[in-house]
């Protein structure tokens, strides 16, 4: 059941209940109190005139009788008075309602020498009417008086006015509760419907969407309230999307360290293994180079057999490092000095692509403490791939301090990373190059050397155009490694 519905029935209805009852006590009291105020002036109107008529009658005097009953109209809306003998006989009389009572009515009345009063109806006209008996001074009764007044006009319509009294009290409460009811819709039911609208689309997923801050104070406060609500759900949200994220990430480097793990023992045995019959090809290719029956065609052969194996040799170097558990030795550098000697074991690449160059570093430049040959090896790696991404093109360096970590972002306009192979960029053997052309190892060792400084590197959508990598690296010496 609707609240504006329970209000009414629990509330509005009881009351005009009682208001009704009390109201139709109150028209009863009414019409009591005239119809008694009525009986007791023909009553006193009669014992007035009686001991004059008493008397009259005793003495058998007419004129003192009409005189008497004369005086009778003196008094509001007395219309009728009549003397009767103890048999019903009118002796005497003026005005209206003789026939109000029979004879044998008026002989009880002087048999029984009681005052008797009655309301009586003649010619459609309402009358009170009272029967007095005249009694001689030693109480013998000699006749009877009778006294007509009219009902007042509120006596006559009392029943009237009942009526009229309960349709204007029904008309009065349906109107009031209308009003209420129209009230309870404008200014209860809507407010709340709209707060119920609000709650509904963040409950299907409109977590965005906030109550307007309008109407009575009370629904502002409450509508407040609720936005104050839903803000601090959302912060909640937020923060625990955020503690998710985080932990999907450390899940990822922590799945990521078993795999380096796993491939450094890989690596070891690989090594070991295949160590040996490397050294060999490399010594027997190299003293096959000096042999002077050997033409040039056939020297170049041999010389790329010698450096594929120096490449096998460094890739295996590279798996046996990323498997391995380093013991960072730290230093305090300048960023700058760090980006500069990178830029020097790239200078002939430099010299051959030609790229546009932008360089941003913080004024003075930070300080971190870190490895400084491990941090170059990082800034030339990735250097080096946006060279090769973007030949000619354009590369950006840019650092930010902030608060106690270092922000390096190296960005190019190359043709970028796809986003559904972003989060394998860093991954062991993963390469966008073509066969030979790179380890897949690269980033790895980068995403390594980032980790065991307690730092973190990303990839991003450059504004340049092309991919961007992210580093944040803290600037002291505590950082977890």
């Amino acid at each position: 059941m609707r609240l504006r519905n329970i209000i009414i029935l629990t509330v509005i209805v009881p009351l005009f209940a009682i208001l009704l009852v009390f109201s139709l006590v109150a028209i009863k009291s009414l019409e009591d109190n005239v119809r008694s105020k009525l009986q007791n002036e023909v009553q006193i109107i009669t014992h007035a005139i009686g001991t004059t008529l008493s008397y009259s009658l005793d003495n058998e005097t007419p004129e003192a009788m009409q005189e008497a009953l004369h005086s009778a109209f003196s008094f509001h809306r007395i219309y009728g008075a009549y003397v009767f003998d103890e048999s019903g006989d009118k002796i005497y009389g003026l005005g209206l309602g003789e026939e109000l009572f029979e004879p044998e009515d008026i002989h009880a009345v002087a048999e029984s020498g009681e005052q008797t009063g009655a309301y009586r109806e003649h010619e459609r006209w309402n009358y009170y009417s009272t029967l007095m008996p005249l009694t001689s001074p030693d109480g013998e009764v000699r006749g009877v008086l009778q006294v007509n007044r009219l009902n007042t006009g509120i006596e006559n319509y009392t029943g009237f006015i009942s009526l009229v009294a309960v349709a204007v009290f029904t008309v009065g409460a349906a109107g009031i509760v209308l009003m209420i009811w129209w009230g309870f819709r404008r200014h209860i039911e809507r407010p709340l419907n709209r707060l119920l609208g609000v709650m509904e689309r963040v409950e299907q997923g409109d977590r965005e969407h906030r109550a307007s801050v309008e109407g009575p104070e009370e629904y502002r406060q409450l509508s407040i309230a609720l936005n104050g609500m839903l803000n601090a759900m959302a912060e909640k949200d937020a923060d625990i999307e955020a503690r998710q994220q985080k932990e999907i990430e450390l899940e990822q480097r922590l799945r990521k360290s078993k795999k380096l793990a796993e491939l450094g023992v890989l690596a070891a045995g690989v090594a070991h293994e295949i160590g040996a019959p490397l050294t060999v090809i490399n010594g027997q290719a190299q003293r096959l180079t000096r042999s002077e029956h050997m033409s040039e065609d056939e020297q170049a052969k041999l010389q790329r057999i010698r450096s594929e194996v120096d490449r096998i040799v460094v890739i295996v170097r590279q798996l046996m490092d990323l498997g391995r558990q380093h013991n960072v030795e730290k230093e305090s550098c300048r960023i700058g000095e760090l980006v500069s000697t990178a830029l020097e074991l790239l200078e002939e690449e430099m010299d051959t692509h030609t790229p546009r160059l932008d360089i941003d570093l913080p004024e003075p430049e930070p300080e971190i403490v870190v490895n400084g040959q491990q941090l170059i090896q990082v800034i030339t790696n990735l250097l080096h791939n946006a060279l090769q991404a973007t030949p000619s093109g354009h590369v950006r360096i840019q650092a930010r301090v902030e608060g106690n970590e270092v922000n390096l972002r190296i960005e190019d306009d190359g043709p970028g990373i796809d986003d559904d192979v972003k989060n394998q960029v860093f991954d062991p053997f993963y390469t966008t190059k073509s066969v030979g052309q790179g380890s897949g190892l690269g980033l790895s060792m980068v995403h390594r050397i980032v980790n065991d400084h307690g730092g973190t590197i990303g990839v991003f959508d450059s504004d340049l155009g092309g991919a961007g990598f992210d580093i944040t690296l803290p600037m002291d010496s505590h950082a977890a490694t």
